[in-house]
């Protein structure tokens, strides 16, 4: 099942939640989609919820469209009538980040960048390199998740998301997202 997407997936069965993961509000989905599967809310990393994801029961499914459901009714509380309202928030949330960039011309996100893959490449290459302190090992993990989230911000930032891309191949299909 390695070639499973899970997000493709969560996306048909709750557009909402699946929308919601690659936008500003992807936290709160995440945490909707954990809690739907039985996970922990709080641990929503991409491999923590594939992994959900690719175990899904019939009773978890149900709990997954009540989720749906329940995120739906908070996301039009905060003026988000439908998923596509998330797309077009999330990408003018990028848009304003990139005028700002080219109108200021400051270099610190330039810095992090550079920053965080550094720390997340130097990280990685010291953890497979040497053997890590058993009381150190928990604190590193999470270093290293929260260092590889940022570096696929940065990654999305400077080169954009796969989520133009599924729109594009939905519109070249016939579909609607």
């Amino acid at each position: 099942m390695s070639d499973f997407d899970w997000k493709s997936f969560v996306k048909k069965v709750a557009p909402f939640i699946g929308t919601a993961l690659g936008g500003p509000l992807g936290g709160a989905a995440a945490s909707a989609l954990a809690g739907a599967l039985g996970g922990d809310p709080t641990k929503t990393t991409d491999q923590q919820l594939a992994a959900l994801v690719q175990n899904v029961t019939p009773e978890q499914l149900l709990a997954l469209k009540q989720a749906e459901n329940d995120f739906a009714l908070k996301m039009q509380s905060l003026g988000f009538q439908h998923e596509t309202d998330l797309l077009q928030t999330a990408a003018s949330d990028r848009a304003s980040a990139r005028s700002r960039e080219m109108s200021v011309r400051d270099w610190t996100p330039r810095i992090l960048a550079y920053g965080v893959t550094i720390g997340f490449f130097g990280l990685l290459g010291y953890m497979l390199r040497h053997e890590v302190p058993a009381g150190s090992k928990d604190i590193l993990n999470v270093m290293l998740g929260s260092l590889g989230t940022a570096w696929i911000s940065i990654v999305t930032y400077y080169f954009g998301s796969s989520a133009g891309s599924d729109r594009k191949t939905e519109i070249l299909g016939g579909g609607k997202l």
